[in-house]
């Protein structure tokens, strides 16, 4: 299992996944879950995979070499629009499972993917896409401006609380931080290093892109400043009348 987040903001894009692959407990593994097709000055476009490695491998190998949309092949790197970009993937997704999802049914193994794509291409509006293993999507809004994918349960929360279409940037990236370590202590399948990329509206180039580890200082006092505000506010609550002391 795995997870994934993407953060879809006024001020531009937050993109964060783990890297754990885990096949049981005797084969856990570090992949990189974060594909990036840059062309600086004319399009940055992040996609995150969860799900079955192999799939999602094969999903990405397939848009490194074409797909063939509406008549035309196409690729990350020449499709006209984030919305034909979307449907690209939804294509490779279908493609993979045509030529293996009947064997991995045969095997009893479940056609397990899904991918966040966010990006932008030239002067058009940055877009954030959620598709599915049936090769459809969902795309993120000003109401809804996060998507997440793999083990989302534990992370949701802070978002939904704290997370706004206009919450600046960098707090983004401090929320998608938190949101990831609440993940990390909850759930052992999803682990470190983190692959954190941050993208600047109307750049057209990856802003900032950032392998976290465990010796990583920001993350390690985020995740220690965090349980401590958490230990202080339930204990600043207010014990309910109705409990006896």
């Amino acid at each position: 299992m795995t997870y994934c987040v993407g953060l879809y903001l006024r001020e531009g894009l937050v993109m964060l996944s783990d890297t754990r692959t885990n096949a049981g407990v005797d084969h856990i593994s570090t992949f990189c879950k974060m594909h990036v097709e840059d062309v600086p000055g004319e399009r940055m476009m992040c996609l995150l995979t969860a799900g079955n490695l192999a799939i999602s491998q094969a999903v990405w190998n397939r848009l490194q070499e074409g797909l063939l949309v509406d008549g035309q092949v196409h690729t990350l790197r020449d499709v006209p629009t984030m919305f034909r970009a979307a449907q690209l993937a939804g294509a490779a997704v279908r493609a993979v499972f045509e030529a293996d999802g009947p064997t991995l049914r045969a095997q009893g193994i479940a056609f397990d993917v899904a991918l966040l794509l966010g990006g932008q291409i030239g002067g058009q509006a940055q877009r954030l896409f959620m598709i599915y293993a049936a090769g459809n999507f969902i795309e993120a809004t000003e109401d809804t401006p996060f998507l997440q994918i793999g083990e989302h349960k534990y992370g949701k929360p802070i978002l939904d609380r704290a997370l706004t279409f206009d919450t600046r940037l960098v707090d983004g990236v401090k929320l998608a931080l938190v949101s990831m370590d609440s993940t990390l202590r909850s759930n052992l399948t999803v682990g470190l290093p983190l692959d954190l990329l941050v993208y600047r509206e109307g750049t057209q180039r990856v802003g900032l892109r950032k392998r976290i580890t465990e010796e990583e200082p920001y993350f390690r006092a985020l995740r220690e400043g965090w349980s401590t505000a958490l230990r202080e506010a339930y204990r600043a609550m207010p014990v309910p009348d109705w409990v006896a002391g």
